[in-house]
């Protein structure tokens, strides 16, 4: 009762927050993720599914659910289209959803920890506060989404990312720095280009033939990343912290952009 009381809480202050939450990143040592609230689902997916169908449709034949808050944690949602859903501060932690469109959905402080989204589609989602550690995103689609969300610990291979913006809101900083969190995610072979990560948390980042090309690295955490053999033409690394970090080729590096003005750049260790 106590959790369910400080957990309302916590949403209805951050319903009062535009545009985003105070549902923010570094809260889950306040939350038992065993809870019933954090851990069992409240409908079925035929529920689901029947719900999704029941949406109404805009002009153009595309439905738009409202799931906001519930429970549908360790549930089999595979393969469902949530399309331009509200999401916002739903759970599904543990939640199998192979295959699944998130495309223009908002899961802005939603939980989604150690969810499987493999070959997702959340092209141009809203991801703003979301909670996503140790998630499964292999092969995901996150082209143009908007990602605030704490993702440590997730694996991102070959994951999808070209246009995707995980710079830090510098307007809600009295809320703690809200950024794209990649915290020793695995985003080998991820595609990232033009992504904007100014300012995003990728400490200890395995970016191993990654696609950084035309990215916003700017005061971007990179200290101990493993950048081996990844593309970094015309990244800007303009104040990026790459203390420990390995990087790639010396004819790899030539194409970066203010490489000369990261940081730590002599404590960095390089491929020959």
């Amino acid at each position: 009762m106590m959790f369910r009381l400080a957990f309302a809480l916590m949403s209805a202050t951050a319903l009062l927050l535009d545009p985003i939450d105070a549902a923010s990143q570094g809260m889950l040592s306040n939350v038992d993720l065993n809870s019933p609230e954090m851990s069992t689902a409240e409908m079925t997916r035929v529920e689901v599914e029947a719900l999704l169908k029941a949406a109404p449709q805009d002009p153009a034949g595309q439905r738009s659910a409202d799931l906001q808050g519930k429970r549908l944690s360790h549930l089999d949602l595979s393969g469902l289209d949530f399309s331009g859903s509200n999401l916002r501060l739903i759970k599904l932690n543990r939640t199998n959803l192979k295959g699944a469109r998130f495309d223009r959905a908002i899961l802005n402080q939603a939980w989604l920890i150690d969810a499987d989204l493999t070959g997702a589609s959340l092209v141009n989602a809203s991801l703003l506060g979301t909670q996503m550690q140790r998630a499964k995103l292999g092969g995901a689609d996150l082209n143009g989404a908007r990602i605030t969300a704490d993702l440590s610990g997730a694996s991102l291979i070959e994951a999808k990312l070209t246009g995707a913006d995980l710079s830090a809101d510098m307007r809600n900083q009295s809320m703690g720095l809200m950024r794209g969190v990649l915290n020793s995610a695995d985003l080998r072979n991820a595609d990232l280009s033009g992504a904007n990560l100014s300012r995003a948390d990728l400490e200890f980042a395995q970016l191993q033939n990654a696609n950084l090309a035309n990215c916003n690295l700017k005061h971007a955490d990179l200290a101990g990343a493993d950048l081996s053999n990844a593309n970094l033409a015309g990244a800007d690394f303009t104040e990026t912290d790459l203390a420990s970090a390995l990087l790639p080729s010396a004819a790899a590096l030539e194409k970066a952009s203010n490489l000369d003005k990261a940081l730590n750049l002599n404590l960095a260790r390089r491929l020959p």
